[in-house]
């Protein structure tokens, strides 16, 4: 569940908070066709976002290195034009309001249609590893990304509402720096591509460049937080120095109104940016904490077996033991004793699905140590998900026996 309540934040955040202060520009500029307008960008990203997501998942149609390369050209390269239109309003009013539009409207467009896909995938990957939706692994896991679009979807509303209290040049200004924190984190990427690509020739400084971007991506969405967060503290500043003149009680009740509102806002801009700022350092470090496995066992070798007798997997815990093959590689292998049974779960420290990163223990249950799917001990040793790869293994006298040919058949698996 949190590994998807943090992917969904880190895929989502940048794109939430630029909606909310692009459709509060769009409101205050062209009240009249803010609503149409950002509508028809919605309705036609989210659109082009699922038939993208299709592309990937089920053609081979789709270089999406490529594909990225130019939606991050395409939204650089908008944001700029927006911005010269803006500056030739006074000169072109009517053709520079139409261009504006445009721009909005096709930034909407290309934003969803870069976001959006890696969310819309996050069912298909989870079943990657299951092969039913009616299962909890399943179910915790959508929660987990729907809380994450809650989550960020409420830091764009919030930073929409403040920016609109703020007026029109503060919100061109918070539109401004986080286009341009974007395009930043776009540029970045795009020298990746480029030089992955061989589209440019290789510099050392282009590479140190695409290589922090990367790196430090969270970065990114952290200054984004920082101006919602500025924006709030900026309202609850004219919040306290508000005294707009009133000639009536009624009058008065309705600006107190509009400024409780404004704070309530303001507060959950702040409480929403910081549980992104939280969601993506604290519970992601927490998530992705590295979990430290069992120390492989002692087994017998002999006659070009292994053998692992009764007494010492009896007890119902995970057992990991190992064979080194020629060339060094330590093929690792598993047996748990079933829950209720005299049988037990043998198969490879690793599956398909996740490779070799192996399995651990905690409360009772087997845990890929990838991926956090909760294996089914009875299913252990049968072919499916994210089950350790089956091997071959015969039972005789109190052992279990591993071929050694066996293991050395899985040695690719091991690097």
């Amino acid at each position: 569940m949190l590994k998807y309540l943090i992917s969904s934040t880190e895929r989502l955040a940048i794109l939430m908070v630029l909606l909310g202060i692009l459709s509060s520009y769009l409101k205050q500029i062209f009240p009249d066709k803010s609503k149409l307008l950002f509508r028809i960008g919605l309705a036609a990203g989210v659109l082009s976002a699922l038939v993208m997501t299709y592309f990937k998942l089920y053609t081979s149609k789709i270089d999406t290195s490529l594909w990225n390369l130019y939606i991050f050209m395409f939204v650089i390269g908008v944001s700029i034009l927006l911005f010269v239109f803006r500056m030739l309003g006074r000169v072109l009013p009517k053709a520079a309001d139409m261009l504006s539009q445009c721009c909005i409207t096709l930034l909407v467009i290309s934003l969803l249609f870069y976001y959006l896909p890696p969310f819309f995938e996050i069912p298909h990957t989870i079943l990657l590893t299951q092969k039913t939706v009616i299962s909890t692994v399943f179910i915790l896991g959508i929660l987990g990304a729907v809380f994450g679009l809650i989550l960020t979807f409420l830091a764009g509303a919030a930073v929409h509402k403040g920016t609109l209290a703020l007026g029109k040049s503060a919100t061109a200004g918070a539109l401004a720096v986080v286009s341009l924190i974007n395009g930043v984190k776009f540029l970045g990427l795009s020298v990746g591509i480029m030089l992955s690509k061989r589209l440019i020739g290789s510099n050392h400084t282009l590479f140190i460049f695409s290589k922090y971007v990367n790196n430090y991506s969270s970065w990114f969405i952290f200054l984004v937080m920082a101006v919602c967060l500025f924006a709030a503290v900026l309202v609850l500043v004219q919040a306290g120095k508000q005294n707009e003149p009133y000639e009536n009680p009624a009058q008065k009740r309705k600006i107190l109104a509009k400024w409780k509102r404004r704070v309530r806002w303001s507060v959950t801009n702040i409480i929403t940016a910081c549980l992104v700022i939280v969601t993506l350092t604290l519970i992601s470090a927490y998530a992705n904490r590295e979990v430290q496995l069992s120390p492989i066992e002692d087994a017998r070798e002999e006659n070009g077996n292994i053998y692992v007798s009764f007494d010492q997997v009896d007890d119902g815990k995970l057992h990991r033991f190992g064979y080194t093959t020629e060339s060094g590689k330590v093929v690792r292998f598993i047996v748990i004793k079933k829950p209720n049974s005299s049988a037990y779960g043998i198969g490879l420290d690793a599956c398909d699905i996740c490779g070799e990163t192996g399995y651990y223990e905690k409360d009772g249950k087997v845990i890929c140590n990838l991926c956090d799917v909760v294996m089914n001990i009875n299913t252990i040793g049968f072919k499916g998900g994210c089950n350790p790869i089956v091997i071959d293994y015969s039972i005789e006298n109190g052992h279990i026996i591993v071929p050694v040919s066996t293991l050395e058949e899985h040695e690719s698996v091991f690097k």
